[in-house]
């Protein structure tokens, strides 16, 4: 059985998922998909890098690797302090205490907004959001396709590669990102390569363990 709920260790890689409690949707208007981007950009950017994204209607999709402990103590030194964590919390916390708890305040703001909209109460998210190790090169590059193709796995977009909302333009872009564009590229071996292997028909059977069922 996997276990989708491992310790969230430093400078380790995940496929981290969630989706909409009830299988409700996230995203009601085309704008929420932007606020949540800018939501997760000032919760979780300062604890984990993140390479590639997909947001579905009712569930989404992420890659990151969880910062190291001097990583994050460096980044709030040099960008200031939040209410949390702070730098006591930082040395007395474990990192998986730290982004655990940050990803919860970044779902309880982005449900607040929301229920707001929608003049809804409850929880929009499922209480624990599943995460898998990823430990190996080839699975980084497989997950990343896998995550892109979402939204033509689904059937819900006909070429997943004009889905607005993922990682794959940011990816292939000249643009600011702060997405790990150059690591990614390098997986890949360059712009052309990652486009020639996201235009390949992709094989997931090697990567059953890394795929989390939504």
């Amino acid at each position: 059985m996997k276990n989708y709920y491992p310790t969230l260790e430093p400078n380790t890689f995940y496929h981290i998922f969630n989706r909409g409690n009830n299988r409700e949707n996230l995203f009601l208007k085309p704008e929420n998909y932007a606020y949540f981007i800018q939501k997760y950009g000032k919760y979780m950017f300062p604890v984990v890098d993140t390479y590639a994204y997909v947001l579905m209607p009712n569930h989404f999709h992420l890659m990151v690797r969880v910062r190291g402990r001097e990583e994050m103590e460096s980044f709030f030194r040099e960008h200031g302090n939040p209410d949390f964590p702070s730098l006591k919390d930082l040395e007395s916390l474990s990192p998986h205490q730290i982004v655990s708890e940050l990803f919860r305040r970044f779902f309880m703001s982005y449900a607040k907004a929301i229920n707001k909209q929608e003049d809804r109460v409850g929880s929009l998210f499922q209480k624990n959001f599943k995460r898998l190790v990823v430990d190996s090169q080839a699975y980084l590059t497989n997950l990343i396709q896998y995550i892109h193709a979402n939204p033509q796995l689904h059937g819900i977009w006909d070429d997943y590669k004009e889905w607005p909302y993922s990682s794959f333009a940011s990816l292939l872009s000249d643009g600011t990102t702060k997405l790990q564009r150059t690591e990614v590229l390098g997986w890949f071996g360059g712009k052309d390569e990652m486009m020639a292997a996201h235009t390949q028909y992709m094989e997931f059977k090697g990567i059953d363990h890394l795929i989390i069922e939504d």
